[in-house]
């Protein structure tokens, strides 16, 4: 719901970076959003498990997160924005689950676990660190670090600049996101074939025996059926510097699919910075 509101009210940016969240201090948020003469902001707290609603007005609503079902939290969640003089006109079918029931007749979801979602969220707060000072070392086109809703994963994209072989098959979010060439790291919740938390990293398109290479640290595999790269959460976790496993994973797939692409990588990465000058002491 949230996450449809964002895309209703902001303009396309390239690869549907106008539709993730963000960590924020408290959860996940969608950052201001234009509404006429007046923004708006959604955040998830996870501490305090509400959602809350503010305006530029100075004006807000608050929904409690808590055991009810999607319906009754829907029909909440429209008429506080409604109240608040945002209309909002949002596709009441979910997007990117298996059998998708309407928000306004799902009765039959109505769980909610606050110990969960905190750890949940402070699982992202650690990897978002991470994946940003990742991000750090690239100065060709990269995403923010973002998380999407439909598929809930927290990702962060780097691209070659050069235009990806056109995909006439693909539905049009696809052929979008995968306009360009990419390189990509994730934290995902899994499901299917992907039993518990990974971490992910995949090329597109993938270059010829990408999927041979050697990637860091050793307990990274790749997957043949999902063409990807994959590192158990835990194994992560429980490492001596999960900050440097993490690293490690994202810096040796993006080398494996960026040397096999021929990416411009002198032109594409931050040399090491110049070490600070001395400050004089003043005494």
């Amino acid at each position: 719901m949230v996450g449809k509101v964002r895309m209703e009210f902001t303009p396309l940016v390239n690869h549907w970076w106008n539709v993730p969240l963000y960590v924020s201090a408290r959860g996940l948020t969608t950052s201001i959003i234009p509404c006429g003469d007046v923004v708006f902001e959604l955040e998830f707290d996870f501490i305090d498990h509400k959602l809350r609603i503010v305006t530029s007005r100075g004006d807000a609503a608050q929904l409690a997160l808590r055991p009810r079902s999607v319906a009754d939290f829907y029909a909440e969640f429209m008429a506080s924005l409604s109240k608040l003089g945002i209309d909002a006109k949002i596709s009441p079918l979910p997007q990117e689950v298996p059998d998708p029931i309407p928000f306004d007749r799902d009765e039959q979801h109505k769980s909610y676990d606050p110990d969960a979602a905190h750890r949940f969220w402070r699982v992202l707060l650690a990897v978002d660190t991470v994946l940003k000072e990742f991000r750090s070392r690239f100065i060709g086109k990269c995403s923010p670090v973002h998380f999407f809703w439909g598929s809930f994963d927290l990702a962060v994209t780097r691209f070659s600049g050069r235009r990806a072989p056109p995909r006439p098959e693909a539905d049009l979010m696809t052929r979008e996101a995968y306009s360009h060439e990419v390189s990509s790291v994730g934290w995902w919740t899994g499901g299917g074939d992907v039993d518990g938390p990974v971490f992910y990293a995949y090329a597109a398109p993938e270059p010829e025996s990408f999927a041979q290479q050697k990637v860091k640290p050793q307990s990274a595999f790749y997957h043949p059926t999902l063409h990807e790269f994959f590192l158990n959460y835990d194994d992560v976790r429980r490492s001596a510097s999960p900050r440097q496993s993490l690293l490690d994973f994202a810096q040796s797939t993006y080398e494996a699919a960026a040397n096999l692409g021929a990416w411009d990588r002198a032109a594409l990465e931050r040399q090491p910075p110049a070490p600070r000058p001395a400050v004089a002491s003043k005494e």
